[in-house]
C-alpha cells in the first residue's frame, strides 16, 4: 500500500517514560523533515480542526546497542531521512543543549538510544533488519 516505510528503534535497556519520550521526539523529526508524509488535518463531528498525523503506520522496534549502529550506518549509506536521540539528550533540558550534545558525538558511531527513519520501504527494511517489533 506505501512505496515508503517510517521505523522508529528504540533501545531496549530504556525505562518506560524514557521509550516513549524518545519515540515522541523522533516521530516529530521525522514529520517536520518529510512533510509530503503528513495527511490531512483530523475534523471532528462538531467541525473543529486537529493536528496532522503521518499518513502512515509508523513501525516501533526494540533495538539492542549493536542494531542501533547497524540501522544508523544504513541509514547514512542509504541516504534515509533520520532522526536521532543519543543518550546524553537525556541530561539536558531544552533543544540548543539537545543540538550540542548530539554536536558532540562521534558522527560515525553516536551512543543512540533511539533512531527514525524514513525512505523507501525495501531500504528501511535492509537498515532495520536485525531489530525486532517492540512488545
Amino acid at each position: 500500500m506505501f512505496d515508503t516505510k517510517v521505523a522508529v528503534l528504540v533501545h531496549e535497556d530504556l525505562a518506560l517514560w524514557q521509550k516513549l519520550n524518545v519515540t515522541a521526539f523522533l516521530a516529530t523529526g521525522i514529520a517536520s523533515a518529510v512533510p509530503q508524509a503528513l495527511g490531512e488535518p483530523y475534523e471532528d463531528s462538531a467541525g473543529r480542526l486537529h493536528a496532522r498525523l503521518l499518513g502512515q503506520p509508523i513501525l516501533i522496534y526494540a533495538a539492542s546497542t549493536e542494531v542501533l549502529q547497524r540501522a544508523w550506518q544504513q541509514g547514512l549509506q542509504r541516504e534515509l531521512t533520520r532522526s536521532a536521540y543519543v543518550r546524553a539528550m537525556f541530561e539536558t533540558g531544552h533543544d540548543a543543549a539537545n543540538r550540542a550534545v548530539f554536536l558532540a558525538e562521534p558522527a560515525d558511531a553516536p551512543d543512540l538510544v533511539g533512531l527514525a527513519l524514513h525512505g523507501a520501504k525495501n531500504a528501511v527494511d535492509k537498515a532495520t533488519k536485525g531489530a525486532r517489533l517492540h512488545p
